[in-house]
């Protein structure tokens, strides 16, 4: 079964919980350096940031091989590993909402400057994109029409047809928007994470 839309809805407003911090930054980490310098010294050392960020990196690695599992069978090296589709699915979703909680307490909700700032904003719109486009399709599957943007045309002089998009239809057209827009900031992602690994290593 795929995660169902109330359930789906619940993490949407979660990750919009785990979001919120990043939108007052601006006015809690300077009362942190104002009354408790010593804690933010802390969330701001190397170690800190180290170990966050190898935590939050095992979940991106760990995300790659969820992807892995469920393109597998379309690729030239076939890759078997344990566990039906939907189950990887649902563990790709639950991950990618555990990754936001991961990034925030790596970051402590500071949005950063510069090349950091654009990386974290490709990061958020990675993790958007595929939760708004698994919402919407759950929400087109679970619905009860049977057609969509529906609109009567006349079929004969006595009567109307209502005509319009069927649900398998529906989702195929919004699956062929948002999972590309998804795949293209992933790609993009990944060669900015590259770049930050290697900054964050250059100059420690």
């Amino acid at each position: 079964m795929k995660p169902k839309f109330s359930t789906l809805i619940i993490l949407t407003l979660l990750s919009a919980a785990i979001l919120t911090p990043f939108a007052f930054s601006s006015i809690y980490i300077p009362i942190l350096r104002e009354k408790a310098f010593s804690t933010l010294l802390f969330l701001e050392d190397n170690l800190y940031k180290q170990i966050t960020g190898y935590i939050a990196l095992a979940f991106v690695i760990l995300e790659m091989v969820l992807t892995a599992r469920k393109r597998g069978r379309g690729w030239i090296v076939k890759i078997t590993i344990p566990g039906s589709m939907q189950l990887w699915r649902r563990l790709h979703i639950f991950l990618g909402v555990s990754l936001l909680s991961i990034v925030l307490i790596h970051t402590i909700g500071a949005t950063g400057l510069n090349f950091n700032a654009i990386f974290l904003w490709i990061f958020f719109a990675v993790n958007l994109s595929a939760l708004i486009g698994v919402v919407a399709e759950a929400g087109v599957l679970e619905s009860p029409q049977k057609r969509f943007l529906t609109w009567i045309y006349t079929q004969n002089p006595d009567g109307k047809t209502i005509a319009g998009i069927s649900k398998g239809n529906m989702v195929k057209g919004m699956r062929a928007f948002w999972l590309n827009t998804h795949i293209i900031l992933v790609s993009i992602f990944f060669i900015m994470l590259a770049f930050h690994i290697f900054l964050a290593y250059f100059y420690q």
